[in-house]
């Protein structure tokens, strides 16, 4: 009876472990998916090499996580011990630890901290040090400088290359093949080089995340690639009955629509005039194209077109020739292919600038002549204040 008794006391105990062991466990997994006690927004640090007790301790300090312990218990009984990364994260208040583990553990990119952005003008290049403030989640840039310059702030130099530091490229529309390239060579962050030019064209103006000794061949390759996907659904879906035979033609006009505007809502109607244009067989008159055929991409012309210039029978001058030239003259974005594939339906067939950044439209020489007249006059008042002004300074 006795060994009965005892054997009935240690069942009794084993069942009563077991349910203890069982609520911690189910406490502990509780703990571990509902909201933490951070109150505001932090950047996480992990430096390479590190592990989860190190980022539990961290987490901790910066009163993120209710308990360490739980963290990584957690962290193991997902399978995600192994899956750290580095880089700077950016976590959110009320994360739970679930939470936290997945922003640290999925694809290593640095969501917050410092980030070095070069970037592409069709004026001018420019280096950015912007960071993350994880409190107001806004982006502030705190240094900025030309690649050109040869000499970086300390600043700079302190963060490149350093763990957690994120890198972006970005050009802008209407740049050309040379001035993205010869832009890429300016990076410090990166490496290796462009053996020779993609075509005119054919490189998507966009934001590229970059590793930090990246390949420029590389990064290349990838502008070229999106470009294409670009260029192949946009041709895809074009508008029936346009004057193009080709997706490369209709690259072209892209090209010329975004170096003639920089008015979204303007693409269309800008489409529609070089549209007209080719449809009645007339000349183009596009000084961007002359411009491209002087430079051949080559950097801005920096001064007005010569005379001499508009009247020279070469590929570009579309004053001379009739039709598209034989190339893009400049790298188009999306919104340009679209407007060249999507033209408005005008009757329009002249335009010239209205003086507020945007163009004034016409469908007869009558009416752009008058719209040229305006143009001049306000160019003139506009000449004469700066005299005025000038005057009163000195």
């Amino acid at each position: 009876m006795m060994w009965r008794h005892i054997a009935s006391n240690a069942l009794t105990l084993m069942v009563v472990a077991l349910v203890v062991i069982g609520g911690i466990i189910a406490w502990g997994k509780r703990q571990y998916v509902v909201p933490g006690p951070l109150d505001a927004s932090i950047c996480l640090r992990v430096e390479p090499g590190s592990n989860f007790r190190r980022v539990s301790e961290d987490l901790a300090q910066f009163g993120a996580i209710s308990d360490p312990r739980i963290f990584r218990m957690g962290v193991q009984y997902t399978g995600k011990d192994r899956d750290l990364k580095a880089g700077a994260f950016l976590v959110k208040p009320g994360a739970s630890m679930a939470e936290i583990v997945e922003v640290v553990t999925q694809g290593g990119a640095s969501t917050c901290g410092s980030t070095i952005v070069l970037r592409i003008g069709v004026a001018r290049n420019e280096v950015q040090l912007r960071e993350l403030d994880p409190e107001t989640e806004r982006v502030v840039t705190r240094v900025a400088f030309d690649p050109a310059s040869g000499s970086a702030p300390a600043e700079y130099q302190r963060l490149s290359g350093a763990p957690g530091t994120r890198y972006q490229v970005i050009f802008a529309e209407g740049t050309t093949v040379w001035q993205v390239v010869e832009g890429l060579k300016q990076a410090d962050f990166l490496t290796g080089t462009v053996e020779s030019l993609p075509p005119e064209g054919m490189m998507a103006p966009d934001a590229y995340e970059v590793s930090f000794g990246e390949d420029r061949a590389d990064i290349v390759a990838e502008m070229v690639a999106r470009q294409e996907n670009v260029l192949a659904e946009a041709w895809a879906g074009r508008a029936p009955d346009l004057p193009y035979e080709t997706p490369e033609e209709a690259l072209i006009m892209a090209s010329i629509i975004e170096k003639e505007t920089g008015q979204a809502e303007e693409r269309p109607l800008v489409a529609s005039v070089f549209v007209n244009r080719l449809r009645r067989n007339m000349r183009l008159q596009t000084d961007p194209a002359v411009i491209y055929g002087v430079t051949q991409g080559r950097g801005g012309l920096g001064r007005g077109l010569r005379q001499s210039e508009l009247r020279a029978e070469t590929p570009y001058n579309t004053y001379v020739i009739t039709g598209l030239p034989p190339t893009p003259i400049a790298n188009p974005g999306r919104d340009a292919i679209e407007a060249a594939l999507h033209p408005a339906e005008t009757d329009y067939i002249f335009f010239v600038a209205d003086g507020t950044g945007g163009h004034a439209f016409a469908a007869t020489l009558e009416e752009h002549n008058r719209n040229v007249a305006a143009w001049r006059a306000l160019e003139a008042e506009r000449a004469a204040a700066q005299q005025q002004q000038d005057g009163a300074g000195q």
